[in-house]
């Protein structure tokens, strides 16, 4: 379904509104756990907000009454459902010494900071990858020409400089960069099976929609993409996760597998997965969102986000045997 820029207006005031009016307020408990850490309770109470149009103190856990229902789930694309290959460094390295750049061993191993570092400075200069400002292409050839430079690599010139940037950007566009995790395709046909609309929700551009997911065989089991750049706002912004209703709002009606008269989606009914604490969880469920995040490698950081509240896995096999665990109900209203 495509919405004019009116229509979409009015349909985010929609959606924030049933955030507000379609929840009971309950004592709030974290996704799939049985017990609540007197840090994630205390989070939840200071992130209520009060909302001047109702006259009434608003709080994010708010759920709507009623047995646990899932009917759709949201995800995090690098680190969630697709791996990185190598390291960003020898990436760079290797299209440089392609165009007969010359590098030592001390300026390939800046490169890994140095990207870093010219990726939060193209951030601020040009928000969300440029939004409808730029191309996403335009706004890596800054990111990634910035990060040389920052690496100390001088390149002869400008026609090189260009030969250099093309190479990279067409390495992290093929499989030599990405491959999807193991257990992404086997739970996204689960989640089919069991009626659930899935979708990604990314701070990126819409390279991963147009050839990265699609290479990967990912978008054959997604019914939507919602990426920062489109969007004009990152996660943990509300926005983003407004939008991502939006776009899975139009599947709960496309015919028997959903329902043809099904009823509005609201944010309790969304699930989002994520591997970054404050992008994925306290963004989502700031949305109203249920939320879990994985730690494919179970490091320090994974037990950082324990001790918060957080509920964490390590692939996505065990989302879905927590889910069975605790009584969730999946797809559509009968």
């Amino acid at each position: 379904m495509l919405w004019s820029p009116m229509q979409r207006s009015w349909r985010l005031d929609q959606v924030a509104r049933r955030h507000i009016f379609f929840f009971a307020p309950v004592v709030h408990k974290p996704l799939l756990s049985s017990t609540a850490t007197s840090t994630h309770r205390a989070w939840f109470t200071k992130s209520a907000h009060h909302d001047p149009r109702l006259g009434m103190t608003i709080h994010p856990s708010h759920r709507r009454r009623g047995p646990r229902r899932l009917r759709a789930i949201s995800m995090d694309v690098t680190g969630t459902i697709v791996a990185f290959n190598g390291r960003l460094e020898e990436h760079y390295a290797n299209a440089a010494r392609f165009c007969h750049v010359p590098l030592t061993h001390d300026e390939i191993q800046a490169i890994g900071s140095a990207f870093g570092r010219a990726y939060k400075e193209t951030s601020r200069q040009h928000p969300c990858f440029g939004n409808d400002k730029m191309s996403a292409k335009d706004w890596w050839r800054i990111c990634v020409l910035r990060s040389f430079q920052l690496a100390g690599i001088a390149m002869p010139s400008r026609a090189c400089m260009e030969r250099v940037f093309q190479r990279v950007y067409s390495t992290f566009g093929s499989p030599q960069t990405y491959r999807a995790f193991e257990d992404a395709i086997p739970f996204l046909k689960w989640a089919w099976r069991k009626r659930l609309v899935c979708g990604v929700i990314s701070n990126a551009d819409e390279r991963y929609g147009d050839s990265i997911l699609p290479m990967l065989g990912l978008t054959d089991h997604l019914q939507f993409l919602v990426f920062s750049k489109e969007v004009g706002f990152p996660k943990p912004h509300a926005r983003i996760y407004q939008e991502a209703m939006l776009a899975a709002e139009p599947w709960l009606g496309k015919g028997r597998k959903w329902g043809r008269d099904a009823a509005p989606l609201v944010p309790s009914e969304v699930l989002h997965i994520g591997n970054d604490y404050e992008k994925d969880y306290v963004g989502a469920t700031k949305a109203g969102f249920h939320a879990v995040l994985l730690a494919r490698f179970d490091n320090a950081e994974a037990q950082e986000w324990r001790e918060k509240g957080a509920p964490v896995f390590t692939d996505l096999m065990d989302v879905i045997e927590a889910l069975a665990r605790d009584g969730y109900v999946f797809g559509p209203k009968l």
